[in-house]
């Protein structure tokens, strides 16, 4: 069935969008204003796209028409981010992140998170998330009423048991147990159900056709 974007509302090409688009990481974002006051909050319009330099992004919506919410107007103001990835044990504590709370309110405190500092940027990190991001900005990309936020990692903090080899920067990632974004208000995905499909080579390909 064709659904035609340039006539459909923004709310119905957002539905179609987010629930089949799926599933997406969590960027679990923790900033802070030019005071020092701190605010974290999930979004799953993330992901990675570039390796040199390392570059996230993450897609911001307005609170309201006209007014940025926190997360967004924080990074305009200092430049700084954290994205965590959000474990499954973790879940409900970020689902807790998500409320809509008035502008000053530690959501860390409110989902009884525990802070750990950044290495190379003000904002702390969350102790409870495997993964931790440490970003600059490196591009603000106006999108309507979304900001796409585009953050040059330049720092990454791994849990130690999840790290198989430091000086190979191998990565337990299936240790990670990293949940993804699904359809509607509250559908998310374990990533414990997993395939294994090795790439092929030009020749490998050849000969399976060949025996084919």
């Amino acid at each position: 069935m064709l659904f035609d974007f340039e006539t459909l509302p923004p709310q119905d090409r957002y539905k179609l969008v987010v629930s089949s688009v799926v599933p997406r990481p969590i960027a679990w974002v923790v900033t802070q204003d030019a005071q020092g006051v701190t605010n974290a909050a999930p979004y799953s319009f993330f992901n990675a796209f570039s390796s040199d330099p390392v570059v996230v992004g993450i897609g911001c919506g307005a609170r309201a028409p006209g007014a940025l919410k926190d997360t967004c107007a924080n990074i305009k103001e200092t430049g700084e981010f954290v994205v965590c990835l959000v474990p499954e044990q973790a879940i409900h504590q970020m689902n807790a992140t998500a409320v809509d709370f008035e502008h000053g309110v530690d959501e860390i405190a409110e989902a009884g998170l525990t802070r750990l500092p950044s290495a190379k940027v003000k904002p702390p990190r969350i102790a409870e998330s495997p993964v931790a991001l440490e970003c600059v900005t490196f591009q603000l990309v106006p999108a309507g009423e979304h900001t796409i936020v585009l953050g040059r990692v330049v720092a990454v903090h791994i849990q130690d048991d999840c790290v198989l080899d430091q000086a190979k920067c191998y990565v337990d990632t299936p240790k990670l147990n990293l949940v993804g974004r699904m359809h509607g208000r509250g559908w998310y995905a374990r990533t414990t159900d997993r395939i294994e499909v090795p790439r092929l080579t030009v020749a490998e390909w050849e000969a399976r056709k060949a025996a084919e």
